[in-house]
C-alpha cells in the first residue's frame, strides 16, 4: 500500500510517542485525518466541539502528562480558532504542537477561499518552530524539529500541511545536497548551576533571619526538595496559582496562594520577610512581593528569560528546580531560632480560621465560598482539580486544601475564561483513573464549556473511573469584573455588559445522559456534593450563588477602599444593598471571637 504523507505524518508521531490528538476535522485536513483512520488507533483522536477547546486540551494534557499535547485542525477558520488555547499553553510554558491544514499548493496566493496567511498568524504564537511544507521530503524534518523544539524550549510549535501535500506518496529525503535527514528522540538534560553559584545563593539563604519561598509550576515535581529546604531554613512558603499542587496545604508552614486571589498569611510573609527563595515562578505582581531592598533574594528557574524579572534577585539560579535544591540542600545550615517559622503557622492558622467563618456566612441564596469549603475534604485522593479564570479562581485558590498526589490547573499567563471543563476532559485522557471536578462560573458555561459537556457525554464511558464533575456557580453575573468595575474603577455594576440569562444548565446535562444537581438552599451544598462523588456517571452542579460576596483580596489597599467607598456612598449600583450586606460581613468575619487578641498584637 502506498505511503501517503498524511500516513507518514501519523507514523512519526508515534514514534515520538504522541498518543492522543485533540481537535476538528476539515477538508483542508482530510488527508491526515485519513492517515488517522487507517492507523488503527494507534493514536486516538479526542474531537472537540470547537478548535479552541481541543487546543486548550493539548495544553492541559501537556500539563497533567508531562509530555507533549497535540492539536489539530483544518484551514483558515480552524487553524485561527486555535489560537486562544494555544497561548495559553505559550504563556504557560507548555509544550504543544498544532497541525493545521492550508489550501492547495497551486492555489495560494490567489486569494482562495479558506486561504489565510498561516505562517505569518502562527509567528508569535508558535514563534519556536512554525514551518509550512512544500514537499514530501520535507516533512520527516519539520516533525522532528517541531516537537524537539516544543519539549526542548517548553513551547508552541506549529506545522502546516497543503491539502494537496497531504494526499502525495511519501518519499525519504535523497542522500543529495539540499536534502536533511533527521531523527527522532528528546531527552531533557540535567541543568544545575555551577558550585560557586550555589554556594553564592547559600550564603544569601544562610545569613537570612526571616525566609519566605515563592514557588511555581515549575516546582511541581520538586515536593520533597522544597520541604527539605524550607525545614533546613526555617522558611514560609506561598504559592503562585499555577504552583498550587507543588505542596499539599497540610503542612502548616505553607501559607497557600498569593496575590489578589491569595491568602493573608501568604501577604505578611512578603512583606515581613528579609530573604526570598523564589522557584520554578513567573508570578507578575511585584506589589504582593516584598519592596525593592526588604529582602535578599535568590531565584531558581529553568529558564533564562524568567529570572530576575519579578524581584531584583542578588543570586540568579539557572536550573531544573528538583536539581538545584538537591545541590543547594547540603549547603544550607539548620536555623536553630524558630520564632519566624512560628509566626507564619499562626498567620496560617488565624487565615484558616478566617475563611471557615466567610464560607460558613449566609448569603442569597448560597454563598459561593461555602461551595468550596465543603468540597474541599471531600476530594478523593488524587483527585485532580481544574478551574475556569473569574471569581471561582478566588474559591479554588483560597478554600480548596490540597493533599499530597492531588493536582490542579488553570488557565495561568493568559487567564483565559473558558478553559475548566476543557482542562478537566484532558486530565481525564491523561488519568483515566483520577476522579475530576471542573470549577466553573457561568459566564464561561454560557461562553464554551456548555457544549463540552457534549464531548463528556461522548466520551466517558471510555474512561477506567466516571468521576467527573462539573461544578457551576450560577449567579447571573461576570463576577470577577463586576467586581473590578467597583473597586477600581469606582463604578457601579454595568447591567448591560455584566448581567447574563439565567441558564438550567443541571437540566442541559440531564437532556445529554449526564446526572444534573441543582442546588439552592446553603443546606444542601455537602450532600450535593456527597451525591455527586456517589454517582455512577459524570455529574453537573449547579449551585445558585449570590454574587453580592466579595473576592476580597488578601490586603485592601487604602486607593482600594476609597474606591469602594465611594460607589457605596453614591448609592446608583443596582445590587446596593446585597454589595453593602455581604462585604460588612465578610469584613467583620475577621474581627468575630476565636482570635487571639495578644499573638496579633505582637504579630503587628
Amino acid at each position: 500500500m502506498t505511503t501517503t504523507v498524511g500516513d507518514y505524518l501519523i507514523e512519526r508521531l508515534y514514534q515520538w510517542g504522541v498518543r492522543r490528538i485533540y481537535g476538528y476535522p476539515g477538508d483542508g485536513i482530510n488527508g491526515v485525518f485519513g492517515a488517522l483512520n487507517r492507523a488503527n488507533g494507534k493514536i486516538s483522536f479526542i474531537q472537540a466541539r470547537h478548535e479552541e477547546m481541543a487546543a486548550f486540551m493539548a495544553s492541559a494534557d501537556a500539563k497533567f502528562s508531562g509530555e507533549l499535547g497535540v492539536c489539530i485542525a483544518t484551514s483558515g477558520p480552524g487553524a485561527a480558532h486555535l489560537l486562544t488555547g494555544l497561548y495559553d499553553a505559550r504563556l504557560d510554558h507548555m509544550p504543544v504542537l498544532a497541525i493545521v491544514g492550508q489550501q492547495a499548493r497551486t492555489a495560494l496566493g490567489a486569494h482562495y477561499q479558506q486561504e489565510v496567511d498561516l505562517a505569518s498568524m502562527f509567528k508569535d504564537v508558535a514563534g519556536g518552530f512554525v514551518q509550512q511544507a512544500s514537499a514530501p521530503a520535507q516533512v520527516r524534518h519539520l516533525v522532528d524539529r517541531a516537537i524537539r523544539t516544543a519539549l526542548g524550549q517548553r513551547t508552541v510549535t506549529a506545522i502546516i500541511l497543503p491539502n494537496d501535500l497531504q494526499e502525495l506518496e511519501y518519499s525519504e529525503p535523497p542522500h543529495a545536497h539540499g536534502a536533511v535527514h533527521s531523527g527522532v528522540g528528546y531527552t531533557p538534560p540535567k541543568v544545575v548551576p555551577y558550585d560557586i553559584d550555589l554556594q553564592r545563593a547559600a550564603d544569601v539563604l544562610n545569613a537570612g533571619r526571616k525566609v519566605a519561598m515563592l514557588v511555581g509550576a515549575g516546582a511541581l515535581d520538586a515536593a520533597d526538595e522544597l520541604v527539605a529546604v524550607a525545614d533546613r531554613l526555617g522558611a514560609g512558603v506561598a504559592k503562585a496559582l499555577l504552583g498550587k499542587a507543588a505542596l499539599p496545604d497540610d503542612l502548616p508552614w505553607v501559607t497557600g496562594s498569593i496575590g489578589l486571589l491569595g491568602t493573608e498569611a501568604s501577604y505578611k510573609l512578603m512583606t515581613e520577610c528579609d530573604t526570598l527563595l523564589m522557584v520554578g515562578s513567573g508570578f507578575p505582581y511585584s506589589e504582593f512581593l516584598p519592596e525593592e531592598g526588604q529582602a535578599r533574594g535568590v531565584q531558581i528557574d529553568i529558564k533564562a528569560d524568567m529570572l530576575s524579572i519579578r524581584y531584583p534577585m542578588e543570586v540568579n539560579l539557572h536550573g531544573d528546580s528538583a536539581e538545584t535544591l538537591r545541590a543547594l540542600l547540603p549547603l544550607l545550615q539548620e536555623k536553630p531560632e524558630r520564632s519566624w517559622r512560628q509566626s507564619i503557622e499562626r498567620w496560617r492558622t488565624h487565615w484558616d480560621q478566617t475563611l471557615e467563618k466567610r464560607a460558613m456566612l449566609a448569603a442569597e441564596p448560597i454563598n459561593p465560598q461555602r461551595v468550596a469549603l465543603e468540597l474541599s475534604p471531600r476530594l478523593p485522593d488524587l483527585a485532580i482539580v481544574t478551574s475556569d479564570s473569574g471569581s471561582c479562581a478566588n474559591w479554588y485558590a483560597r478554600d480548596i486544601q490540597f493533599r499530597r498526589g492531588m493536582m490542579g490547573s488553570l488557565s495561568g499567563g493568559l487567564a483565559s475564561m473558558g478553559a475548566a471543563v476543557p482542562y478537566a476532559i484532558a486530565a481525564k485522557f491523561c488519568h483515566s483513573d483520577r476522579p475530576v471536578v471542573a470549577m466553573v462560573g457561568d459566564g464561561a458555561m454560557q461562553m464554551n464549556n456548555m457544549a463540552e459537556l457534549i464531548t463528556v457525554a461522548k466520551y466517558w464511558k471510555q474512561w477506567q473511573n466516571s468521576q467527573w464533575i462539573c461544578c457551576v456557580f450560577n449567579n447571573e453575573d461576570l463576577n470577577q469584573v463586576t467586581w473590578e468595575q467597583r473597586v477600581m474603577a469606582g463604578d457601579p455594576k454595568f447591567e448591560a455588559s455584566q448581567n447574563i440569562p439565567n441558564v438550567p444548565y443541571h437540566r442541559f446535562a440531564e437532556s445529554i445522559g449526564l446526572k444534573g444537581i441543582y442546588v439552592d438552599r446553603e443546606d444542601q451544598v455537602a450532600a450535593a456534593w456527597d451525591e455527586a462523588f456517589g454517582a455512577d456517571r459524570p455529574v453537573l452542579i449547579e449551585f445558585k450563588t449570590d454574587p453580592n460576596v466579595p473576592p476580597l483580596p488578601s490586603h485592601i489597599t487604602l486607593e482600594q477602599a476609597k474606591t469602594y467607598a465611594s460607589v457605596l456612598l453614591r448609592g446608583d449600583d443596582p445590587d446596593q444593598r446585597g454589595m453593602f450586606v455581604q462585604s460588612a460581613k465578610q469584613v467583620l468575619s475577621k474581627m468575630m471571637p476565636g482570635r487571639n487578641k495578644d499573638k496579633d498584637k505582637d504579630e503587628r
